[in-house]
């Protein structure tokens, strides 16, 4: 019988052929909702997914499934005990989006030091004066200090090369570079003029960013966050914003995904919000696609998957 691959979400063209050159069905399902994935991919041998949640519960009603793929980089969506349990590898894409998940920290940071969105909505709201009272900051001669500082980290490290700032970062798994001091973490805080943040997500980061650290932030410094919205305690971080303790913030990613347009972080002006954009783009898919199905394939011809995060038993 025919191996069947499910997709939730549609895939760019490249991968989807992937997958048939290797002679499986690809089934493109109809949205994220846990008891819809669980009806059409119940005959399913593998699965791609996104951020969305994947736990014991839907795996069951999967019982032919032998690989989950994320296309991206964090997998904390997934219950990887539960797949291991069962005997499914976990896959995920960590090469393929570094570059642009890097580009948009580095475009974030450069639009909240401008106050680029704020003035380009001015214009629309008749309200040219607006950039008057609301200057930008030059970034140059800035300390930019990046929590973690893996693949993602060290590229934004290396596209902040040419502004002429300082970069410091905290991982205690780096080393010094040339152009990079590793510090310790109080000192990212309390010296930084922006807080990038590329932590994983991880029991020891979920709420590990709130009060006590905005608290040792400059008051004019920013907070930066592409890497996952749990680590932040966002009802702490709109008491600081609120408060003056920190001078803004440019979130792409949220602890609740979409972002509820009533949420207090959508009406403070010293905010930039994005929706989850980090790593989407026409180039940063394909490539995702690419590796996840290859591995897809990997699995369900018998192989070793290039990019597993858990380890199954022999």
């Amino acid at each position: 019988m025919t191996q069947q691959v499910y997709l939730p979400d549609d895939i760019p063209a490249v991968g989807k052929k992937i997958l048939t050159d290797a002679g499986f069905d690809v089934i493109v399902g109809s949205g994220r909702d846990r008891d819809v994935m669980k009806k059409e991919g119940s005959n399913a041998n593998a699965v791609l997914i996104g951020t969305q949640p994947f736990d014991a519960d839907i795996m069951d009603a999967m019982p032919n499934l032998k690989v989950i793929a994320r296309n991206g980089v964090g997998y904390d969506a997934v219950d990887v005990e539960a797949a291991t349990e069962r005997g499914i590898y976990v896959v995920n894409t960590p090469k393929a989006l570094s570059d642009s998940v890097a580009e948009t920290a580095v475009l974030e940071l450069l639009a909240i030091s401008k106050n680029l969105y704020q003035d380009s909505k001015a214009i629309y709201d008749d309200n040219w004066k607006y950039r008057k009272t609301h200057p930008g900051r030059d970034v140059a001669g800035k300390t930019v200090g990046i929590l973690g500082f893996g693949r993602i980290g060290q590229q934004v490290a290396k596209k902040l090369s040419g502004f002429d700032v300082n970069v410091i970062a905290y991982d205690p798994f780096a080393k010094s570079t040339d152009t990079v001091e590793i510090v310790d973490r109080d000192t990212i805080f309390k010296t930084s003029d922006y807080v990038m943040v590329h932590l994983p997500a991880l029991p020891e980061t979920e709420h590990s960013i709130g009060t006590a650290e905005f608290k040792m932030m400059k008051n004019d410094a920013y907070l930066i966050n592409l890497a996952r919205g749990i680590i932040i305690v966002e009802s702490e971080l709109v008491d600081a914003l609120k408060n003056g303790d920190i001078a803004g913030a440019a979130l792409d990613v949220f602890e609740a995904e979409p972002l509820p347009v009533t949420d207090e972080l959508v009406s403070l002006e010293n905010v930039l919000l994005t929706p989850h954009i980090a790593s989407n783009t026409i180039e940063t898919n394909a490539r995702m696609a690419v590796d996840a199905t290859q591995d897809i394939v990997r699995v369900l011809h018998g192989d070793q998957p290039n990019s597993a995060v858990n380890r199954l038993d022999d």
